[in-house]
């Protein structure tokens, strides 16, 4: 097992980081961006540059197989340097996390019917799993999940309510997480269907992903049974499958951006003068841009670490919880600093930094808040001391 990336993964990373800083980066600005994501418009023109480019989803090789996750973690990052490059690259939440799990788990004429399109960038998905918190339903806890899917002959019909669904509004291949007999059964559905109901999509913190994120009503959907992606019953089993290579592609992807964030901020406090001389100069902005460079680099190294534990078999389950915590804290403190160093320019929207900085709050909730992981880990930590004292 090595945490070096291979050339091809290299090459692909050098093209990637210039083609997002030279063609993607000036988009930034465009008035298609909005509060819920770029429009689709914009996405269809992006993804256009990256096709003339080849670098439409360049983690997903010609012949179908995935770089691994260090050499993808090369990529990502290169990506992230803008919120707009995932995007046009089509390596973003969460087509990307989807496109891994079809890639592990569907049926080959599944793989036509709802991986294809989506690794074309002609399509994109949403994964409805999280449920309304004032209902009770499911969360960071899974097994609180109220929507329910029966068997009618060779259908399911499925019900129920799903919150904060990314990209569900404009989606064209859904995943929805159902109660079934046993646990839980995931089903690959084409959207729009008038049996999938946006009520709303919702006003958040961050605005970097295509459609937003939507409450939306399930009511009567009739899925046939072929559309049952792996076996009924096992939809946390497939879960589990895509949830530790996601969490990690996050934090991959926001290094990019808490990367890009620290340029700006750098750059500034070498040109802002403030009391004779450069703001730079002065020890407190000085050591907070110091401190970025530790925690960019401590990122850095746990994401390649779990990147490498990926790689060697392992399901990473603990391993990617810790670098979630760690990332998303030590990334926030990133961009809070490139803020503060810029002052009243850093809470404008003259630079991307206030967006970057929007985009990494919601990161240290988004695939599990930081106290879950904990507390995860915490259960780990009491059952391997169990464990060990009753092996001695």
């Amino acid at each position: 097992m090595t945490n070096t990336p291979t050339q091809r993964a290299r090459d692909i990373a050098v093209r990637a980081e210039a083609f997002v800083r030279e063609t993607i980066a000036p988009y930034e600005r465009d008035p298609r961006c909005g509060a819920h994501g770029p429009s689709a418009e914009l996405v269809a023109e992006l993804r256009g540059h990256a096709r003339a480019a080849g670098l439409m989803t360049p983690h997903i090789l010609a012949d179908g197989s995935h770089l691994d996750h260090v050499e993808t973690a090369i990529v990502l990052r290169a990506a992230g340097l803008s919120p707009l490059g995932p995007v046009a690259i089509n390596v973003a939440a969460p087509d990307e996390g989807n496109m891994f799990l079809l890639g592990k788990v569907a049926t080959a004429e599944q793989k036509e019917r709802f991986l294809k399109p989506l690794i074309a960038g002609e399509a994109r998905s949403a994964f409805f799993m999280t449920e309304p918190a004032d209902e009770g339903g499911a969360g960071s806890d899974p097994s609180m999940m109220q929507t329910v899917a029966r068997q009618d002959g060779n259908h399911w019909v499925i019900d129920g309510r799903k919150a904060f669904i990314t990209g569900a509004d404009g989606a064209a291949v859904g995943i929805i997480m159902a109660k079934t007999g046993h646990g839980a059964t995931l089903f690959l559905v084409n959207l729009p269907d008038p049996a999938v109901r946006i009520e709303r999509v919702l006003d958040t913190i961050d605005s970097s992903m295509p459609g937003g994120h939507s409450i939306v009503a399930i009511d009567g959907l009739r899925v046939p049974a072929d559309q049952i992606l792996g076996e009924p019953d096992q939809g946390f089993r497939y879960a589990q499958v895509r949830l530790a290579p996601a969490r990690l592609t996050h934090c991959m992807r926001w290094h990019g951006g808490a990367t890009r964030a620290n340029e700006i901020a750098t750059a500034y406090a070498c040109r802002r003068q403030a009391f004779g001389k450069p703001l730079i100069d002065h020890e407190g902005v000085g050591f907070m841009l110091a401190e970025n460079l530790i925690d960019l680099k401590q990122a850095e190294l746990m994401i390649d670490w779990c990147a490498g534990v990926l790689d060697g078999g392992a399901p990473g389950t603990a391993e990617s919880s810790m670098t979630k915590v760690a990332v998303s804290e030590a990334l926030m403190r990133v961009a809070d600093r490139c803020v503060q160093v810029m002052g009243g320019t850093g809470v404008s929207g003259d630079t991307i930094v206030e967006q970057i900085f929007r985009e990494i709050r919601a990161f240290r909730i988004y695939d599990g808040p930081t106290e879950v992981h904990k507390w995860s880990l915490a259960k780990k930590i009491k059952r391997d001391a169990n464990a060990a004292m009753q092996e001695r």
